[in-house]
């Protein structure tokens, strides 16, 4: 590789070694530079091909004061590849941000294609895949992860979201609570050994990951919504406030969250909230 120099974004595998392109190999074999999300996870690719390269760490906590260095690289007229632990650079991974300066400086980018945990889940979920929302990880947060997800509530389109296996159980019974007993994929260990597909609706697998905690890699894909109406439509605000209060929402999240689905401000759920309340206390006991 001679001229100017290119940043290259890579697809490396996320779990089988065996699943890289000839492309990704004959690139990674070329650049004078790797920046890595993990570098002891991109050595033991990089060793299995037989592979010796400069690696530098690049990752979510580093990456403001490794990419001018990068950066630096590559005005010199070196070839760089980036990649991340596993999958895509930039798909719930580093990366965005030394793209964009490579941008702004005019040095190309050129993207090699390669695993993702989003397409491969969705190809062996069985939804349909000709429209999809990659939601990436929910907020770790009780009341943001509910209110996230009931922005999703109505998404007609099939929905994918990563998470960890700690958090894996919580997700289940939010996504249960809020979108109804739908059907959902969840899907473990993709592409390894120990790789595990469990389908079924939501009550189910909310129940069979109640246990002990799983392990591994995890991507959830769920059926997109076949409500009929809009947030709101022909709904009583009062009842549906009610609903989330029941289900045991804070008054706080219930506002949130009613808010964020019907689209309306939150002065009109609060006072509803308020009239609701003033009813209950004025009932005999």
């Amino acid at each position: 590789m001679t001229g100017a120099g290119r940043l290259y974004v890579i697809g490396t595998p996320i779990g089988n070694l065996e699943d890289i392109t000839l492309r990704a190999l004959r690139v990674l074999k070329a650049v004078d530079l790797i920046a890595a999300e993990d570098t002891r996870r991109t050595r033991k690719l990089l060793t299995h091909y037989e592979i010796q390269k400069p690696i530098l760490s690049y990752h979510k906590f580093n990456s403001r004061a490794s990419a001018p260095k990068l950066i630096s690289a590559l005005r010199e007229g070196r070839q760089v590849a980036l990649v991340t632990d596993a999958g895509t650079p930039g798909v719930s991974d580093p990366g965005s941000y030394l793209v964009q300066r490579a941008v702004a400086e005019g040095i190309p980018v050129e993207p090699v294609p390669g695993p993702s945990a989003v397409t491969a889940s969705l190809s062996a979920s069985g939804f349909y895949g000709d429209a999809f929302r990659f939601a990436g990880f929910p907020p770790s947060r009780k009341g943001e992860r509910r209110e996230f997800l009931s922005g999703l509530r109505f998404e007609e389109d099939t929905l994918i979201f990563f998470e960890s296996p700690q958090r894996l159980p919580a997700l289940l019974n939010d996504l249960y609570e809020i979108m109804g007993n739908r059907e959902a994929v969840v899907v473990r260990e993709l592409s390894k050994i120990h790789e595990e597909i469990r389908r079924g609706p939501l009550a189910d697998l909310a129940r069979e990951f109640s246990g002990p905690t799983p392990l591994g890699e995890i991507t959830v894909i769920l059926a997109g919504s076949e409500e009929p109406e809009a947030p709101g439509e022909n709904l009583d605000l009062g009842a549906e406030i009610q609903k989330f209060r029941k289900a045991g929402f804070s008054p706080e999240e219930t506002l949130e969250i009613v808010s964020a689905t019907r689209k309306i401000p939150k002065r009109a759920v609060y006072k509803e909230l308020l009239k609701l309340k003033n009813q209950k206390e004025g009932e005999p006991e």
